[in-house]
């Protein structure tokens, strides 16, 4: 088969469209015909030497996938071959198969073209574990996410939405209109005052729940705008890794930090991979099917076209994701 792959770590140019090895369908794993992929900020991170792959994961970059199964493995079961899936994955994504466990896959939301499926996994199973699964957003309460144009950012707006919250959006102004029309309540200029704008337009409450991606850079903002018995999950360290944390303000909101990755997640256990897809089947894809949630895709390329596809999220005003199409 022929996957994507990188020879020194640097720039677009290193990808390389060549022939690798077929994968093996391992007990409980299932091995797919890949349609579609999405292109993740740690796919970029990744390409440059800064995201290796967790132990025992493909080194072929790609974090989620469409397709069909072709081969089902030993130990599987309520899978069969030709049933069109997604998938969330530790990597491996950009080629013509991969290999998965079963416990990722999940069904193509009804409704969904299965090329276009490929954009969900990733971003459904980072936003239903932080926002919905652990920090538990509810109806009535406020919900501020950073980056509402990104890919997490236009479906966190539209999964909150659905929740009953109150969304807010930090976003580029050329780009309010756009989180509006997904649902966001509240837009602000994210180069400008954010706690303060928050607290204006929310009478002084602030977030019950942030999703931050920027990690250090952002944190004492975040803190800042966090309401009493606010909830802060960092996904990202876009940022930086460093940052001091006013323990006394977080005391006096009774609030939390908490820092969560997906990638390197075991398959099994309560905060396992498997219990993640297993949440977003039951309580994010009835949203996708009745319309309440929608994918977000901003341009296909082809999958030996990734290269380009790294250069345009890298320059910047990507509305939602980016898709790589094996043709």
């Amino acid at each position: 088969m022929r996957a994507i792959t990188v020879g020194e770590p640097g720039g677009p140019e290193n990808l390389r469209w060549t022939e690798v090895e077929d994968p093996k369908a391992g007990p409980g794993e299932v091995v797919l015909d890949v349609a579609a992929t999405a292109v993740n900020r740690a796919d970029l991170l990744q390409r440059q030497g800064n995201y290796p792959p967790p132990p025992g994961a493909s080194d072929v970059i790609g974090l989620e996938c469409s397709g069909r199964i072709a081969e089902v493995g030993p130990e599987v079961t309520g899978w069969s071959a030709g049933d069109e899936v997604c998938a969330l994955l530790a990597g491996g994504g950009y080629a013509q198969k991969v290999a998965v466990p079963a416990a990722q896959l999940l069904p193509v939301p009804q409704g969904v073209d299965l090329v276009v499926a490929g954009s969900l996994p990733e971003v459904a199973c980072t936003v239903y574990s932080n926002v919905v699964q652990f920090a538990q957003l509810r109806g009535g309460q406020t919900f501020l996410v950073h980056g509402g144009s990104s890919g997490i950012g236009t479906h966190a707006i539209q999964v909150a939405k659905a929740l009953g919250a109150r969304v807010a959006v930090t976003a580029n102004p050329a780009r309010f209109d756009v989180c509006r029309e997904l649902g966001a309540d509240i837009v602000i200029d994210y180069d400008g005052d954010v706690p303060e704008e928050l607290k204006k337009a929310t009478d002084g409450h602030g977030a019950d729940v942030i999703l931050d991606n920027m990690g250090a850079k952002g944190l004492k903002a975040n803190v800042a705008a966090l309401a009493t018995d606010g909830r802060l999950m960092v996904i990202g360290m876009q940022g930086g890794v460093k940052a001091e944390l006013n323990l006394g303000a977080l005391l006096t909101k009774r609030a939390s930090v908490t820092a969560m990755s997906l990638r390197g997640r075991p398959v099994d256990g309560p905060q396992g991979k498997a219990a993640v897809v297993e949440g977003v089947r039951d309580r994010i894809w009835p949203l996708v099917a009745d319309g309440r949630v929608k994918p977000v895709v901003h341009a296909r390329f082809p999958l030996a076209e990734a290269a380009e596809a790294h250069r345009t999220l890298d320059a910047g005003g990507v509305v939602g994701k980016l898709l790589l199409v094996n043709e």
